[in-house]
């Protein structure tokens, strides 16, 4: 089953990088049932992979346009019994795209920025959740990636939207995030989400200038702010550009730590030099005081104007250590290649951990001989395994799901999209986290190509089909 999207080609007459390749939107909406597997996906998996991601519907202005403003489509895959029993993917219904397919809007409360869904997907309280940061509000999907609306979280939002990347904690299973909203140069926000999808806390943090917080960490004693020289910029918004937000040198470079149970007052603000933090793999605390922090690394960005070309970063994984003392942030590189989209086992979010799984960065960056593929950090013994897909093969972000609730920290699969640029197709691939260097244990060739997107997550069944 297909639904045309009348979009139109994409690229126009300015040659943005974000409207081509491996980023061009595609046409249709699916359904196709039985795909075809390769390998054996393991029977324990019950539950579907879902990844959301940009694909503009109406061809936008190629000058101003930004990856990152692309109206939002969820790609997803139902797995159960060993195996793949549907394809589907669905854009979210915003204004923009119910307009576009002549449809009516999804309801519920609209941030006044725009309605843009594209950035995340996760479960919770028992909803699957859409999510984009800079002041949207989240949108609950169902099970078979129908928009059912868009939420404050039932009211309890006070002042602005969610976050694209909020963190749960295991222990007490809440959420954590720290939120923006695009414009405000004033204060941010530490939301926590109780167990119900409701807000318990809300508390405004002032902070100067408006930066880009885009992700945070937690521990247990601890939620982490990145206080980052990436802040809304007047100008870039007034020549209308998608992302208007520019490096900014005069703001600095910090990382807040908050008590989970205090307020602004309490911050311990820790300096470090200036870069920039799209994602943290995690964080945790030390016997002495201090915490650690694992993160992908941008020297700097969004530098010459708002549509920031792909490799335009020297990007490291690295370890940054806040010291509440000194307050300062000693950065040490765990590795000098170029990846993204770090993950870890989510059940020790928080907590001290020995296993970390990356993606390597293309985008022009890569040299002859280099790996492009998954990497699996062994952060106790300093070993780096790789599985490297091969010439024309670009992976997205690869989510680890542990093989049983109670298996050991590695002991699962790695899941994620990979696109294969010479052959227009893609394909969704599970590895083993305990030799990620194998090969796949499974491997799912989908009936369209799915463009380089964001994030994702395995949910599992238990948790939406009622």
């Amino acid at each position: 089953m297909a639904l045309s999207t009348d979009a139109a080609d994409t690229q126009g007459d300015h040659e943005n990088p974000y409207l081509q390749g491996p980023y061009a939107a595609i046409r249709d909406e699916l359904i196709v049932e039985g795909l075809p597997v390769r390998g054996a996906l393991p029977i324990e998996l019950d539950g579907t992979y879902m990844r959301i991601g940009p694909n503009p519907i109406i061809p936008p202005d190629g000058k101003t346009h930004h990856w990152f403003a692309g109206d939002g489509m969820i790609h997803a895959v139902r797995i159960k019994d060993g195996k793949a029993l549907w394809y589907r993917n669905r854009y979210i219904r915003s204004n923009r795209v119910a307009a576009a397919l002549g449809e009516t809007p999804a309801p519920g409360p609209r941030y006044e920025r725009g309605d843009t869904v594209n950035t995340n997907v996760i479960s919770h309280g028992g909803k699957i959740l859409a999510l984009v940061e800079a002041g949207g509000f989240p949108v609950e999907i169902d099970s078979l990636l129908g928009t059912t609306a868009y939420t404050n979280l039932d009211g309890s939002l006070q002042f602005g939207g969610f976050t694209a990347h909020p963190h749960l904690d295991p222990a007490s299973g809440e959420l954590h995030a720290i939120c923006y909203n695009g414009g405000n140069r004033e204060f941010v926000r530490y939301v926590v989400v109780g167990t119900d999808a409701r807000v318990r806390k809300e508390i405004k943090v002032p902070v100067p200038d408006g930066p880009m917080i885009h992700d945070c960490a937690i521990t247990d004693r601890y939620v982490l702010i990145l206080d980052l020289p990436i802040t809304f910029s007047i100008d870039a918004a007034r020549s209308g550009m998608s992302m208007p937000y520019a490096w900014n040198p005069e703001h600095g470079a910090r990382v807040g730590l908050l008590p989970r149970d205090g307020g602004p007052d309490d911050i311990i603000w820790c300096a470090v030099e200036p870069a920039y933090v799209f994602h943290p793999c995690n964080a945790y605390d030390l016997p002495d005081g201090r915490v650690v922090m694992d993160v992908s690394v941008h020297d700097r960005l969004f530098v010459t104007d708002g549509t920031e070309r792909p490799g335009s970063s020297v990007v490291t994984f690295e370890r940054w250590t806040c010291d509440p003392q000194t307050r300062l942030v000693e950065r040490r590189v765990i590795d000098s290649v170029a990846q993204e989209f770090p993950r870890c086992d989510e059940r020790l979010t928080g907590q001290p951990y020995r296993y970390a799984y990356t993606v390597t960065l293309d985008e022009g960056r890569r040299q002859p001989g280099d790996v492009a593929g998954v990497f699996a950090h062994d952060l106790h013994t300093g070993e780096r395994k790789a599985h490297d897909f091969g010439e024309g093969r670009i992976p997205g972000e690869f989510v680890f799901v542990p093989r049983s609730a109670g298996a050991a920290e590695n002991d699962g699969w790695l899941m994620g999209y990979v696109l294969d640029v010479t052959r227009d197709s893609t394909d969704l691939v599970l590895l083993d986290a305990r030799d990620v260097s194998t090969a796949p244990v499974a491997i799912v060739p989908l009936p369209q190509l799915v463009p380089l997107g964001f994030h994702g997550n395995w949910i599992a069944a238990d948790t939406i089909y009622r």
